[in-house]
């Protein structure tokens, strides 16, 4: 049985991973019926060449007797006197959900897990969330946020594993959880329901706001530019978002242990993603990173449960301070190295290198004509003061500072990060990759 119908709505999904590849949908099959409309499909997917050769998306939907002009833009495939549409776009199926949730019904094929201590507002209604790359989540009101994973892989994701390790610790860093959906008869899950930080502001957005205030206001030359930026507006902020990653990081810790860490390895991986991506980006050539990386062979260490992906973006700011958000790790690696312990200083280093993005992005916006110099300028500077304060604050939390072992395994990840960042950029945005590129430079200059 062929499938165009469904074939050409996944391609055009921004969740679906596959784009740009030849693909045919080989089986469909029916999960969960939670009523008479609405119901939980997978949908396998085999691709004519490449790897993954294949995958499996989720896809709740809500069927009808008849079309919805409400929902046309959802429409997944009409026939067989059927109409079925993306069911997170029909406000009835999530209320479906939601008391689904609140109720924990038998349902066969799932099971709605949920933790103790929240009543759930059912009384309300969904909202979708645009831009969304990997999944799909919506609000209800202003109590909870679901969010349905699309590509589905078997295992436990980390995002609910890590939430609920969190939440049942107590640690306030994190939005709580109220539950999770799971497949029955697969070791599959597949969707998380947390709290919905409604008031927070995005990490990213406050960075960007803040570097483009003092580009934009402060009429200093570049060489007087630091004394403003000592008084500035996130030094703060970046203070208490390392004591919020210390913390996070310490409870993980309790939670799920600790390891130890593999400097011969980690180097050689780091070697040879340098050696990939200098095939990608033959400007890479150019930097000696090498005996960087070298370095950490010989250095020891503990490896733990990570964020995985951290940076701006994955923050919120809310009146009871930061919250660490979307712990799937990076959506390109597979489960199982998502959930593998790592060093913490991934994490620290993710978060550096979002500072840099911040203030770059910024003076690539405002740096054309005759203050492009005092921009950079400043740029560089704002990215440094941040990056301190908020080591700092990751230090001051976890209660002694960097050791010289510490700064060396620091380096060596931010510049392995950059080095992701170039070839992500090469292949996605070419006009940002000089950003990545400039930091690499300025790191080889320092150990000059």
């Amino acid at each position: 049985m062929t499938h165009p119908q469904r074939e050409a709505f996944l391609a055009n999904q921004r969740w679906f991973a596959g784009k740009g590849r030849d693909f045919a949908i080989t089986e469909v099959r029916v999960v969960a019926q939670l009523d008479e409309h609405v119901r939980v499909e997978l949908v396998e997917v085999r691709y004519a060449h490449g790897v993954p050769a294949t995958e499996t998306y989720q896809m709740p939907v809500s069927a009808y007797d008849e079309p919805q002009e409400r929902l046309a833009h959802a429409l997944v495939r009409e026939g067989d006197g059927e109409w079925t549409y993306d069911a997170v776009h029909d406000k009835d199926a999530m209320a479906v959900f939601l008391a689904a949730f609140d109720e924990s019904p038998d349902v066969k094929g799932v099971r709605f897990h949920r933790l103790p201590g929240h009543d759930l507002d059912t009384g309300t209604h969904s909202t979708l969330f645009g831009g969304e790359q990997s999944n799909s989540s919506l609000a209800f009101g202003e109590d909870s946020l679901l969010k349905f994973f699309r590509r589905l892989t078997s295992g436990t994701n980390p995002d609910i594993e890590i939430h609920e390790a969190l939440t049942t610790a107590g640690n306030t860093h994190v939005a709580a959880l109220y539950g999770y959906l799971a497949a029955d008869d697969e070791d599959l899950q597949l969707a998380i329901l947390q709290q919905f930080l409604r008031t927070a502001s995005d990490g990213w957005d406050l960075a960007l706001a803040s570097a483009r205030n003092l580009f934009t206001t402060v009429d200093l030359p570049a060489d007087a530019a630091s004394d403003e930026i000592r008084g500035g507006d996130f030094a703060a902020e970046a203070h208490r978002l390392g004591q919020t990653l210390a913390s996070v990081h310490a409870t993980l810790v309790e939670a799920f242990g600790s390891g130890e860490f593999d400097g011969p390895a980690t180097a050689r991986v780091m070697q040879e993603r340098l050696a990939a991506a200098t095939e990608v980006v033959p400007e890479l050539a150019d930097f000696a990173l090498a005996d960087r990386f070298t370095a950490i062979a010989e250095l020891t260490g503990e490896v733990q449960r990570v964020h995985g992906d951290l940076h701006l973006g994955q923050t919120l700011r809310t009146s009871l301070g930061w919250k660490l958000v979307d712990f799937e790790g990076e959506p390109a690696k597979d489960l199982t190295e998502r959930r593998r312990p790592d060093s913490p200083w991934r994490d620290v280093a993710g978060m550096i290198r979002s500072f840099d993005y911040a203030a770059s992005a910024v003076a690539r916006d405002l740096g054309g004509g005759d203050e492009a110099t005092q921009i950079a300028y400043r740029a560089g500077e704002w990215t440094e003061h941040n990056t301190q304060a908020f080591l700092a604050g990751y230090t001051e939390e976890r209660g002694h500072p960097l050791t010289p072992g510490e700064e060396i395994l620091l380096a060596a990840y931010v510049a392995d990060k950059a080095v992701y960042e170039v070839v992500y950029e090469a292949r996605n945005r070419p006009g940002w990759r000089n950003i990545p590129l400039s930091a690499l430079a300025r790191l080889t200059e320092e150990d000059r």
